[in-house]
C-alpha cells in the first residue's frame, strides 16, 4: 500500500490470480455452451443415433424377440432375395436416369433464365409451382394424364395411335422420371441461378476482353465456380430420387409394375410383415452405398473446385 501511495498506480494482479480468473471464465463459457448444445444433442441421440444402433442390432440377430446372434446371415439372405435384387436394380436405374437429367436440365434452365428474356418471372413461377402443390394433388394430376382412359391416351387416339397402359407397362419408368423432373427442376434451378449470380463479374469481363467464346467461358470459368452447387444439387437430387416412393405408392399401391418396384416398396412390405431383421439389413446396405456415392462426389468436387478456392 505504501508503494501504491507513493507511485499512484494500482498494484498488478499476480499471474496466479489472472490464471484462475481466465480458468473460471473458460469454465463458464464451456458450461453455457454445453447447456445450449444439450437439447440438440439429446434430440440427435434419441431420434438418430440410438435408432441406428437398434437397426444394427436387428440386422445381426435372427429376430428381435429371441435375439440370437447370427452375424451376417441376414445380409447374405437378403442379397440372394430376388425381390431385393429387382428393387436395387430398379432404384439405381431410376437414379442413374433421373438425377443427371435433373441436374443438367435445371442448370440449362438457370442459364436461359439468367439472360434478360421477356416473361422471365412468369417462367420462373411456372417451374416453381410444383413445389407448392401437395403430393395428393400431384398424384391426381398424373392419374388424369396417364390413366388408361386419361388425357394423354385421348390425344394419342385422336392422332390415330393406340392407347398405352402407362403405369402397367415398361413406360411406367418414363412416367415416374417425368414426375420427378416436374417436381424438382424448379428448386434446383433457383439454386443454380443464385450460384451464377455470385460468380465474380470482373472475371467474366476479363474473359470477354480476351475474346473467349461463350462455351469457353462456361466450361473454364462458370462450371468451376458452380462446382459446390453442382455437388449440393446432385446430392439433393439423389436423396429425392429415393423419396419418389410416395408418389409411386399413391399411383400404384404396394406392388407396382416390375420396372418401378423400388427399394422403398421392398422395405415398406417387409415392415408390414414385421420382418425387422431383413428390413434392417437392407437399410444398412442402402446407407453404405449412399455413403460411398456421396464420398465419391465430395472427392470429385474437392479436386475439381480447389483451384477456384485458391
Amino acid at each position: 500500500m505504501e508503494k501504491f501511495k507513493k507511485s499512484g498506480k494500482p498494484p498488478k494482479a499476480s499471474p496466479q490470480k489472472h490464471h484462475m480468473k481466465s480458468t473460471r471464465r473458460l469454465r463458464k463459457v464451456k458450461i453455457s455452451s454445453g447447456a445450449y448444445i444439450a437439447p440438440s444433442f439429446l434430440g440427435v441421440l434419441t431420434f438418430f443415433i440410438l435408432p441406428f444402433l437398434v437397426v444394427i442390432y436387428y440386422s445381426l440377430v435372427d429376430n428381435p424377440i429371441s435375439g440370437n446372434f447370427v452375424f451376417l446371415d441376414n445380409f447374405t439372405s437378403i442379397i440372394r432375395n430376388a425381390s431385393f435384387r429387382t428393387a436395387v436394380r430398379n432404384t439405381f436405374t431410376f437414379a442413374a436416369v433421373a438425377v443427371p437429367l435433373a441436374v443438367v436440365l435445371s442448370l440449362l434452365l438457370a442459364i436461359v433464365l439468367e439472360a434478360k428474356l421477356p416473361f422471365r418471372s412468369q417462367f420462373r413461377t411456372f417451374f416453381l409451382s410444383p413445389m407448392m402443390v401437395p403430393v395428393a394433388s400431384i398424384v391426381l394430376i398424373w392419374q388424369v394424364l396417364f390413366h388408361y382412359n386419361g388425357a394423354i391416351n385421348e390425344v394419342l387416339v385422336a392422332a390415330g395411335g393406340a392407347k398405352i397402359d402407362w403405369l402397367k407397362s415398361d413406360y411406367a419408368l418414363i412416367v415416374v422420371v417425368v414426375l420427378f423432373l416436374w417436381k424438382n427442376l424448379g428448386y434446383n434451378m433457383i439454386l443454380f441461378m443464385a450460384a451464377l449470380a455470385s460468380i465474380p463479374k470482373d472475371i467474366l469481363e476479363v474473359a470477354q476482353l480476351e475474346s473467349a467464346k461463350p462455351l469457353q467461358t462456361f466450361f473454364y470459368i462458370k462450371i468451376r465456380y458452380l462446382s459446390s452447387t453442382l455437388l449440393f444439387v446432385t446430392i439433393m437430387s439423389l436423396i429425392n430420387s429415393f423419396k419418389v416412393f410416395r408418389e409411386v405408392y399413391l399411383l400404384t399401391t404396394d406392388y407396382p409394375y416390375d420396372s418401378i418396384y423400388t427399394l422403398q416398396h421392398f422395405m415398406n412390405n417387409k415392415f408390414r410383415s414385421l420382418d425387422y431383421q431383413t428390413l434392417s439389413a437392407a437399410a444398412i446396405l442402402m446407407s453404405l452405398v449412399m455413403i460411398v456415392i456421396i464420398g465419391v462426389l465430395f472427392i470429385a468436387e474437392d479436386r475439381f473446385g480447389k483451384d477456384v478456392e485458391g
